[in-house]
């Protein structure tokens, strides 16, 4: 199998050029053709000699593959399928709002954490993707030049294939890739501590953790990595960060109906979350197979919202979106599996 040249350096790419008979400066050609023209082949790189090119592609490949299948739902949503080098497939979705358009994009093929309502962690865990892998993802939907914003919040857990996230980040952030904005990118996690506080010294991007119970003993029954990596020692880390200026860090809260829905989870919450500069998204659960909780309603889940609210904390409900097309991760991949 050819190696992608995709998630590749200009550093890295002039070592290739070299290699290949080319001149230094072509290093820079490559990667002006790969992250800001978005070439699909060494053929669409016109300003490189036929024979470099050719001796090239004997042994690299760009790394775009095209999506495997595109599902659409009726308020625009898209969600996309796309094999990996290991014949896994992953998701990409598309989420349109207004003028915006937001990527949330996989990491893993499966997921090692196994928290219980997560459809994703019930497949398994299958390997991490490549930086190329999950690029492709960037490049090949067909909002690909109109995206204005990305969440690593699709299959897999972002920091358990940190060396890939954080080469994809350099990617999208450098001049000479995607020149993005870190204000442009949330990661999403569980908390995986020693590489949490890599993530935040080493980059602006924003963060959201996915918390969905207050209560220790009850958040474990759940989401196995809190015995692991308590809320305790999450909280004490992100306390030592600023987030009242550019950065801003967000709690994921999905709510289930009897189980992590009470006033008595909302104050638990909010005493949590006291004099932090922070966000809650509390999210309506989409049912998946074989698990016995149901969403919370609509009115419970206002109710909560008014409940921090009052006690200072900013809390937002996520609109669903795509539950025509199996939104939630990890159920069109799993579906797709079944079937082939």
């Amino acid at each position: 199998m050819k190696t992608p040249l995709l998630g590749l350096t200009p550093d890295e790419l002039k070592e290739l050029a070299l290699r290949a008979g080319l001149p230094k400066y072509a290093g820079g050609q490559l990667a002006k053709w790969l992250y800001q023209r978005r070439a699909m082949s060494f053929d669409d790189m016109t300003d490189l000699p036929k024979a470099g090119r050719e001796a090239l592609s004997e042994q690299f490949s760009t790394g775009r593959e095209a999506p495997a299948a595109v599902a659409e739902s009726a308020d625009g949503t898209k969600k996309y399928l796309f094999s990996t080098s290991e014949g896994m497939a992953v998701e990409s979705v598309m989420i349109p709002d207004a003028e915006r358009k937001t990527l949330c994009v996989s990491s893993q093929a499966g997921c090692k954490m196994g928290c219980k309502f997560c459809m994703t962690g019930r497949q398994g865990f299958h390997g991490n993707l490549s930086a190329a892998e999950i690029l492709n993802q960037f490049l090949s939907v067909d909002e690909a030049a109109e995206l204005t914003g990305t969440v690593f919040m699709g299959m897999g857990e972002p920091l358990d294939n940190w060396d890939n996230v954080r080469r994809v980040l350099e990617v999208l952030t450098s001049p000479w890739g995607f020149a993005w904005s870190p204000k442009r990118i949330t990661l999403s996690t569980i908390g995986v501590l020693p590489v949490l506080k890599r993530f935040l010294d080493e980059t602006k991007c924003h963060l959201a953790v996915s918390l969905h119970n207050p209560f220790p003993e009850q958040r474990a029954e759940l989401m196995g990595v809190e015995k692991a990596w308590s809320t305790r020692e999450i909280m004490e880390l992100i306390r030592r960060y600023d987030f009242t200026g550019q950065r801003r860090v967000s709690f994921e809260y999905t709510m289930f109906g009897g189980w992590n829905d009470s006033p008595r989870h909302a104050d638990e919450l909010a005493r949590m979350l006291r004099g932090l500069e922070c966000r809650v998204n509390l999210i309506r659960f989409h049912k998946i197979p074989d698990f016995p909780y149901e969403s919370s309603s609509g009115e419970v889940m206002e109710d909560f919202r008014k409940r921090l609210s009052s006690r200072g904390v900013t809390a937002t409900i996520r609109a669903s979106r795509g539950e025509d097309i199996f939104a939630a991760c990890g159920l069109l991949a799993g579906r797709h599996k079944q079937t082939s």
